[in-house]
């Protein structure tokens, strides 16, 4: 009907090139247009001023022969003061960018080790979008956006990579598990010492406490017994001791048999070696 009419339309976001008997007259903006086409006014097509997106996925090696797949994504739109050259100069504009981006991406990755192309993606895409910039804008194209969307290593690549991570890690965990068994270790001899540190200081004023009580019953003991010497009053305490000890050993359950000599001599004997004992301990 538009045909019949000499009558085209335009729609918003497109513009629409305008030949006269095959020849480049004029771009159409979104609207209305006369087209008389019994003139030799013909409708060549239509270009969308849109932005679009092209997703590119190439196969390069890097620099330490790991061969990985970039994908690049380009937005880019064509320039609507240019939308002639847009139209006509490129047969395939997908195919272009494509071409572009697979030469950057070769020409730069394979300068990179695999852990320097994750770490500059941004460089890449600058290098990328520069590039494309730089060739498109001659067609009547801008570049809006270049983005490194991923690198993919070989699928045996990143299992090696993952399992040189989990070992790492598991170092790191072992340091740290291996640094606090230290420290409890040096916690636990440190409270020991000071355990056998204070029973050595308990057990020193039990010995003094039992010297001093032995003393002080010996003198009491003279003094309110006349004629008894010290010798004799230290004879019977430990005497008495002596008993009380085979006494406690007797009565409990599970006590060790203790082998000593007895007798009324070997308790003399038993109270010589006690009392000696004492007294050199008491002198020294």
């Amino acid at each position: 009907m538009g045909n019949l009419f000499c009558c085209v339309q335009v729609d918003q976001s497109t513009v629409a090139m305008k030949e006269r008997f095959g020849k480049f007259q004029e771009v159409l903006e979104p609207g209305c247009h006369c087209m008389p086409w019994f003139l030799g006014s013909q409708l060549a097509g239509h270009l969308s001023l849109r932005l679009q997106q092209l997703d590119v996925r190439c196969e390069t090696k890097t620099k330490d022969n790991v061969f990985v797949n970039v994908v690049a994504s380009i937005q880019y739109r064509a320039i609507a003061d240019k939308a002639n050259d847009a139209f006509y100069r490129l047969s395939n504009t997908r195919s272009q960018i494509q071409a572009y981006v697979f030469d950057v991406i070769r020409a730069s990755v394979p300068k990179l080790n695999l852990d320097d192309a994750f770490e500059q993606k941004n460089e890449i895409a600058k290098a990328v979008e520069d590039e494309l910039e730089k060739a498109m804008s001659a067609y009547g194209y801008e570049i809006v956006q270049t983005l490194i969307v991923d690198i993919e290593p070989d699928e045996h690549v990143k299992r090696a990579m993952n399992e040189i991570n989990a070992a790492a890690r598991l170092r790191v965990a072992a340091n740290e598990k291996a640094e606090a068994e230290k420290i409890l270790q040096i916690k636990r001899a440190e409270g020991e010492a000071e355990a056998k540190y204070l029973s050595g200081l308990g057990i020193a004023r039990q010995r003094q406490a039992i010297v001093d009580g032995l003393r002080d019953s010996v003198l009491g003991f003279s003094v309110n017994v006349p004629g008894t010497t010290a010798k004799d009053v230290m004879d019977m305490v430990l005497v008495t001791q002596y008993f009380d000890t085979m006494k406690e050993i007797g009565a409990a359950s599970k006590s060790s048999a203790v082998f000593i000599p007895h007798g009324p001599g070997a308790v003399r004997d038993v109270a010589a070696q006690i009392r000696d004992g004492l007294l050199q301990a008491e002198h020294h």
